[in-house]
């Protein structure tokens, strides 16, 4: 990679529980080593670094790094764009994993360790990958719109996010799981209605439905073992409810990507997935890529091969 390309690194310091902080001055002298020069700047406050992506991809930086974990790649690559386009098509997004959610980068064989990640963005080609636009309701009724890279689902895992984002930094390696068994003891399925690329499915009750981009959430769930970052589909989980015992007995075949054969399973492939709850009193909640944003009604909307990243 040429010497003199204007980078522009954008560091989350509370990622992976405040750990980034402690570690930047070890993850600076190896960014050093790969690239002479780059601006950085840490982030102070939820959504700041979609401005600070996007005005560095106005002022004509050629490679955005985010350092941090799923949040915090989500919050760059929403800077990339304005509408459904980008603003600069030079501009590459590459990623430093640093947090305690880091399942996108699996899809994208990019490694946790930080020399070999480091190798990636310096000597990997850009790839475009498809991402995915979701228009959702805000808690006080508003329509809002957002990308995302990775997956986004709804139902019991919104709750779930909900419940680790309270934790805070008394989150765990284990608290995803923990959290998820005890949602899943107080959860309510929800009556839905789907509408997957304009055919509609029989109105059902559903625990969750996940719309995938890639492989991997929840801390490392194979929930969409099929997926393709740039095929032009969302893969679609839909999962109905199920008493406890089945959950227990079949909740480890997500964790190994087994599970699209079971009987409340339900797999399609959409461009175009639109959710509407069937009670208008229910909220269900939604999350993407491991940060709950709001409300159905919504709809999701892939974007085919429009984000210059470096992968492998």
């Amino acid at each position: 990679m040429a010497r003199h390309q204007k980078i522009q690194v954008i560091i989350n310091p509370e990622s992976d529980r405040g750990r980034t902080k402690k570690r930047w001055q070890r993850i600076k002298e190896a960014l050093r080593y790969f690239f002479r020069e780059f601006n950085y700047t840490f982030t102070e406050k939820p959504l700041q670094a979609t401005e600070i992506s996007r005005n560095a991809v106005k002022e004509g930086s050629d490679l955005i790094v985010g350092v941090g974990g799923d949040g915090t790649i989500n919050e760059i690559a929403n800077g990339f764009f304005d509408g459904k386009k980008l603003i600069n098509h030079r501009v590459s997004l590459g990623i430093i994993p640093s947090g305690t959610g880091c399942d996108f980068i699996r899809s994208l064989n990019i490694p946790l360790n930080l020399r070999r990640a480091l190798e990636t963005i310096s000597e990997a080609t850009v790839k475009k990958i498809d991402v995915g636009l979701l228009k959702f309701t805000t808690a006080s009724g508003e329509q809002k719109e957002r990308f995302f890279v990775n997956v986004g689902d709804f139902g019991i895992g919104g709750e779930v996010v909900a419940r680790m984002e309270r934790l805070g930094r008394k989150r765990k390696a284990s608290s995803y799981f923990q959290s998820l068994l005890q949602t899943f003891f107080q959860y309510r399925n929800k009556k839905l209605r789907l509408i997957l690329d304009g055919q509609e499915l029989p109105p059902d009750e559903y625990m969750v439905g996940a719309v995938a981009n890639g492989k991997i959430f929840g801390k490392g769930m194979k929930i969409a073992p099929e997926a393709e970052l740039d095929d032009g589909f969302f893969d679609v989980i839909l999962v109905k409810g199920m008493k406890a015992f089945e959950f227990l007995r079949n909740v480890w075949k997500i964790y190994t990507g087994s599970h699209l054969t079971h009987p409340k399973i339900a797999f399609y492939r959409a461009r175009q997935v639109e959710v509407l709850p069937l009670e208008k009193n229910d909220k269900v909640l939604i999350e993407i890529d491991g940060e709950q944003v709001g409300l159905l009604p919504a709809s999701f909307e892939i974007i085919h091969r429009i984000l210059p990243i470096k992968g492998r």
